[in-house]
């Protein structure tokens, strides 16, 4: 079936993107379910997962989907993890980077935040043990390797912690790369071996210049 060969890395675009535009103009529902503290801790626990799927402005969710548009579906090929692994890693960092952002934050019972940020740093960096030096073209224009791109996101992200710049879980950022990396080497272990071999290789090539 035409379904079954459909990426889900875009399949979660699309839901990522109905659900963000349907919420910006609803700020009930965006209040509902988005991430805050005091009400995740009491007993709304949803909304660790919920929140994934929220954004907190047009540029939030659009640099997001972007990523995720060039990252996901390499990693849920059938040569890397697979529709099933790349599902694990996904929903597993979201979930990992949103405990992680309450976690930092449990002194404020108000602190909110939403993104698949989590999510998508951790597919990031499960794609960069995998293909470190995959090309991707930033904006369209401009060439960087996955590797670099996957640190220079996570970097930003360390940086920002502590703020809630635009509503966004920068810890969040954080906890899910770790926990992709971490999800990514226990569902595919072999992927170590594969990553040490690419980057010798590199090291070899430019030691031979």
């Amino acid at each position: 079936m035409a379904f079954d060969r459909l990426a889900v890395s875009y399949i979660l675009i699309g839901l990522n993107t109905l659900v963000s535009l349907f919420a910006f103009a609803r700020p009930d529902i965006f209040n509902a379910f988005a991430l805050q503290v005091g009400p995740t801790v009491n007993g709304e626990y949803y909304r660790i997962l919920t929140a994934g799927f929220l954004h907190g402005d047009i540029g939030h969710l659009f640099f997001n989907m972007f990523t995720l548009f060039f990252f996901g579906p390499v990693l849920e090929n059938k040569r890397a993890l697979g529709k099933q692994g790349f599902l694990i890693v996904y929903f597993g960092s979201l979930i990992v980077g949103n405990l992680a952002a309450v976690g930092f934050h449990l002194d404020n019972p108000y602190y909110t935040a939403v993104g698949a940020s989590g999510a998508i740093s951790g597919v990031m960096l499960g794609v960069s043990l995998f293909v470190p030096f995959m090309i991707i073209l930033i904006f369209g224009i401009i060439p960087m390797p996955a590797i670099l791109y996957a640190v220079l996101f996570v970097g930003i992200s360390a940086f920002a912690m502590g703020t809630n710049i635009g509503g966004i879980a920068h810890e969040a950022h954080l906890g899910g790369a770790l926990a992709g990396l971490v999800i990514t080497i226990f569902v595919r272990p072999q992927v170590l071996n594969l990553f040490a071999l690419q980057v010798s290789n590199a090291l070899s090539r430019i030691g031979r210049r």
